[in-house]
């Protein structure tokens, strides 16, 4: 269960994380990463995924292999594991709160989302929790030279958003995500796991 708390001040710009964030879809990233691991000797604990939250899905692959003394292929690992992910994206569901949040916002600021994850499967998580072509602006991983937790993820979003970075508020539900707002300069509401 995700807690959100609402934010009381109003901002210019409000830049969104899809999964753990928009998505309840975490659940299903873990189940598909444990699968891709495991087909590659390798075992993906739960506090372990959720440590590496936010992190670029090749980049998790290369942290397993330094962590493991282990030699995968980031991308044929990262491949897989979107692919099983796929697979079971019906599953994923909103996060309510945070969805009906977006919904409000939109009406008066400008609004994008900033992913970790690969342009395709944002954009179908995105479809399948209701918001197919919502969102102006999608900005992941693979547009930026550095993920999370650089800020380069959010700066493009505001970039493309045409809104300073002081006057955006990124709604996070990963360490890695808060860090990159922080290093950004934008204000942050952390979107907490029970």
């Amino acid at each position: 269960m995700q807690v959100f708390t609402r934010p009381t001040k109003t901002y210019a710009g409000y830049i969104f994380d899809c999964d753990g964030t928009l998505a309840n879809s975490m659940p299903v990233h873990f189940l598909a990463w444990q699968q891709a691991a495991r087909e590659n000797g390798c075992e993906m604990t739960e506090e372990l995924f959720y440590s590496l939250g936010g992190v670029p899905t090749p980049r998790i692959v290369e942290i397993l292999n330094e962590k493991f003394g282990l030699a995968m292929d980031p991308l044929q690992v990262s491949h897989r594991k979107e692919e099983i992910y796929v697979e079971q994206i019906t599953k994923v569901e909103p996060i309510p709160e945070v969805a009906s949040f977006a919904r409000e916002v939109a009406q008066f600021a400008k609004v994008a989302v900033a992913s970790g994850g690969v342009q395709p499967v944002v954009r179908l998580t995105l479809e399948v929790i209701g918001f197919g072509g919502f969102f102006p602006v999608i900005v992941t991983s693979e547009q930026v030279a550095r993920g999370k937790p650089f800020p380069d993820i959010f700066l493009e979003a505001a970039r493309q958003m045409e809104v300073p970075a002081n006057e955006c508020l990124v709604l996070e539900d990963s360490p890695a995500g808060i860090e990159a707002a922080k290093a950004a300069g934008m204000d942050f509401a952390f979107i907490g796991r029970l």
